[in-house]
């Protein structure tokens, strides 16, 4: 979501601005957006404006995630019982539907900076093993393939909706400046 699905959907809305302005909130957030004493006071802020730009494509992940797989009902599943486990209001969801999608368990206690971090359990199989890696990706090519073509309606939508507003406004233009003439006595 992060990497392919938001600057694919800012894009398609913003143009290379959008992408631009995307890709560098992601990286602030990436380099001073932990929960570190040093960090904590400034981090937070590039850490809230990095989830409120992917409240939308990472949902737009998991819904592809689950479209796009062989087990939409149990990635479905997935991200409605376990997103809300993990601490990350965006990857909970992804990360659920991709792991009930590949029906393997993901999550659990990981170490960062040398702090036990639990990010809850997200599905409900066995944990993943190397023989899962080709599906993995497999299903991850797929839903950058589905987010690109998300993005490209989203662009043309978005296009043909300013080209309209435009039209629009020129007619109303072009009316409001014949009532402004003086009549003719």
């Amino acid at each position: 979501s992060d990497a392919v699905g938001a600057p694919l959907v800012w894009g398609a809305l913003l143009g290379p601005a959008g992408r631009l302005g995307y890709r560098a909130a992601n990286t602030l957030d990436a380099r001073v957006g932990h929960r570190t004493p040093r960090l904590e006071r400034f981090g937070w802020a590039s850490a809230r404006f990095d989830d409120l730009l992917n409240l939308v494509p990472a949902r737009l992940t998991a819904l592809l995630a689950a479209g796009l797989s062989d087990r939409p009902t149990a990635a479905l599943r997935a991200w409605r019982r376990d997103a809300h486990q993990h601490p990350s209001p965006n990857a909970g969801p992804v990360e659920a539907a991709f792991a009930g999608a590949l029906g393997i368990r993901l999550g659990g206690a990981n170490v960062y900076h040398g702090v036990v971090e639990d990010r809850g359990t997200l599905g409900a199989g066995p944990p993943p093993a190397p023989a899962d890696i080709g599906r993995t990706t497999r299903l991850a090519s797929q839903v950058g393939a589905g987010a690109l073509a998300v993005s490209v309606l989203l662009a043309i939508t978005a296009d043909s909706a300013l080209w309209s507003c435009a039209r629009s406004r020129r007619a109303q233009g072009r009316g409001a400046r014949r009532d402004r003439r003086p009549r003719a006595w």
